[in-house]
């Protein structure tokens, strides 16, 4: 396929990039500064300006634009730039897919959101089919995934692919905690109650390519593992795997403290399950937590 990508520069747009082009993908990258070779093209979401010739080539488009939830202490500004760098991206995008005529029109459009969308669900599993919950964050999930109905309206095939923690060492929730871990001073976040929807990078990449592929799934999809596990249990694998201690758990109003409103998010339970990965008969590489881990420390 030919793939038209906005977020490519990411942690996981980087790697998609690089596993789509392996499979004998041709993958164009959106950016922001003039183009410098054949496969970039110029765009700018926040003024919504896209070339449509940009779009009409492309059989697919991959949106995981967004700036990064974790990357800074939040304040006002920041949360719109959150907000913003989301939703100006996939309204231009999903605009830009509907206003092609239906033979120039790309066929799927596959469109980050996050786990973020159900809000604190405590112990009570959720599938696809929850409705979006409170929060920040569940806020801007739901503005997210509805910049994408342009696209499905003109016929599209729209895939909001709620992404859970994906789990590697160079990025993501993990890479800022093994430090402190492998000096000994981590622990649980608050009562270490809270339900982390993870799954391995290796298998994101994987989910991403099969949705791509699939032209029977559409809609919500949950990308994450089929065994999710609390703060407590992923510290404890955590520390087992790199044979260090972690006895210092981290109070709620200590993280509050430390990190301003994102603390609220940190402590937020999800027991996210893959409802439609399970019915469209997708194998996960990594099942449960210890073998998510070990690959993450050692692929």
């Amino acid at each position: 396929m030919r793939i038209l990508m906005a977020g490519a520069s990411g942690f996981l747009g980087t790697r998609l990039v690089e596993r789509l082009t392996a499979d004998g993908h041709q993958v164009t990258r959106l950016v922001r500064r003039p183009a410098r070779t054949p496969d970039e093209r110029q765009w700018n979401p926040s003024a919504a300006e896209l070339d449509p010739a940009a779009v009409a080539e492309a059989d697919a488009v991959v949106n995981l634009a967004g700036a990064g939830v974790g990357d800074r202490r939040w304040n006002d500004g920041y949360k719109r730039l959150i907000r913003s760098s989301r939703v100006d991206t996939t309204t231009t995008l999903a605009i830009r897919i509907a206003e092609l005529p239906a033979a120039d029109r790309p066929a799927v459009l596959l469109n980050a959101s996050a786990v973020g969308w159900y809000g604190n669900t405590g112990d009570r599993v959720v599938y696809e089919d929850a409705p979006a919950g409170e929060g920040f964050l569940a806020d801007v999930c739901r503005v997210w995934e509805a910049a994408t109905r342009p696209a499905e309206d003109a016929g599209a095939r729209v895939v909001r692919l709620r992404t859970g923690l994906p789990l590697h060492r160079d990025g993501g929730m993990l890479k800022p905690q093994l430090l402190p871990f492998r000096l000994g001073i981590a622990g649980r976040l608050g009562s270490g109650r809270q339900w982390l929807p993870w799954i391995s990078l290796a298998d994101w990449l994987r989910v991403a390519a099969f949705l791509l592929e699939r032209d029977d799934v559409a809609g919500p999809v949950n990308a994450v593992g089929p065994n999710p596990v609390t703060n407590a249990e992923f510290t404890r694998e955590l520390a087992r795997q790199l044979h260090r201690p972690a006895v210092i758990p981290i109070p709620a109003p200590a993280l509050r403290l430390a990190l301003g409103g994102f603390a609220h998010e940190a402590l937020t339970s999800a027991r996210v399950l893959p409802g439609a990965l399970t019915r469209a008969g997708f194998t996960y590489r990594h099942q449960d937590l210890p073998g998510a881990l070990r690959a993450a420390l050692t692929e």
